[in-house]
């Protein structure tokens, strides 16, 4: 059985995640292929050690450029530290204005306070990259190779990390407002004001797009190995804290052939493995593809593995 459902046009959103090794980019950019066939699509990898271009065999950088040859798929490896050095720039003045305003610190101390690295706040904006490109509504189909299951689960937790952090900048923003109308008399927003409703929004839209299963789907990619099986079930438990159900499974690298003794006893481990996905994992719709022969990389390999993904 191949994955379903991934062309209705309500979905527009769809991540894999999974072990590191176990074939998430492949799967990532097989369906990015297979939805540039009917959509405009568009590929990203929130993965650090980006491997986009080494599977499409071809330059992908950190702004959205075309795959060659595919006029209908574009793809972007996005560069979460040149993201949050882009969000620091847009925005110094508002935050300045708020830290300044809003607490006893000098000109001085906030910037030393706006300098420091901020944890967490890569996988925000990778995210928020994401969503926001969405939002620009230039592409039907949004496709994520995400990084390995604990950034990928670090990634999902960035809606509530941003939303704490705009509650901090808040308060601050709070307390300068009751200075000012305690003794002003009344008090006038400004830009500071409309920054922290920009920023509210984007966490709404964030939280809103994952937690949509008509708009987004996580789809989980694992092979027939113990440690990427126990991997795939941590994913799996973080998503459902997320609220975000996985409706399918890929299991990849499944050896079809018995032809020696040392096929034959792999792929009877192998079986034992399926069979124990099977009940561990009861209600995913499972895709099984066949081990390769050769490294799946280049336009010719990915769109035969698409063959085998959307049988």
């Amino acid at each position: 059985m191949g994955l379903k459902g991934l062309k209705e046009t309500s979905l527009k959103l769809i991540l894999f995640g999974g072990k590191g090794g176990v074939g998430k980019t492949t799967c990532a950019c097989s369906t990015a292929l297979y939805l540039a066939e009917d959509f405009k699509t568009l590929l990203f990898s929130t993965d650090p050690a980006h491997s986009l271009a080494d599977s499409l065999g071809q330059r992908i950088g950190s702004e959205v450029s075309e795959v060659k040859g595919i006029s209908s798929l574009s793809a972007l490896e996005i560069d979460a530290q040149k993201a949050l050095l882009r969000f620091k720039t847009e925005h110094q003045d508002q935050i300045r204005k708020v830290v300044l305003t809003g607490t006893n610190l000098d000109a001085e101390d906030v910037e030393l306070v706006f300098a420091l690295p901020l944890p967490g706040m890569d996988e925000v904006m990778g995210l928020k990259t994401v969503v926001d490109l969405m939002g620009e509504a230039k592409f039907d189909k949004y496709v994520v190779d995400t990084a390995p299951t604990g950034h990928a689960l670090r990634l999902l937790d960035s809606p509530e990390l941003l939303d704490d952090w705009i509650k901090v900048i808040a308060k601050m923003r709070w307390k300068y407002r009751y200075v000012a109308e305690t003794f002003g008399g009344k008090y006038t927003p400004d830009e500071a004001d409309d920054f922290l409703l920009t920023m509210k929004k984007s966490v709404k839209r964030i939280e809103d797009v994952l937690h949509s299963p008509d708009t987004s789907e996580f789809v989980a990619v694992t092979i027939p190995e113990e440690m990427a099986i126990l991997e795939t079930e941590r994913l799996i438990t973080g998503l459902g804290r997320h609220g975000i159900k996985v409706r399918q499974l890929i299991i990849n690298n499944v050896l079809q052939s018995d032809g020696c003794e040392f096929c034959r006893e792999k792929r009877k481990a192998q079986h034992e493995q399926i069979t124990r996905i099977g009940e561990k994992f009861r209600g995913l719709t499972t895709t099984i593809v066949p081990l390769q022969p050769r490294e799946v990389k280049g336009m010719e390999a990915l769109g035969n593995f698409k063959q085998l993904l959307f049988n």
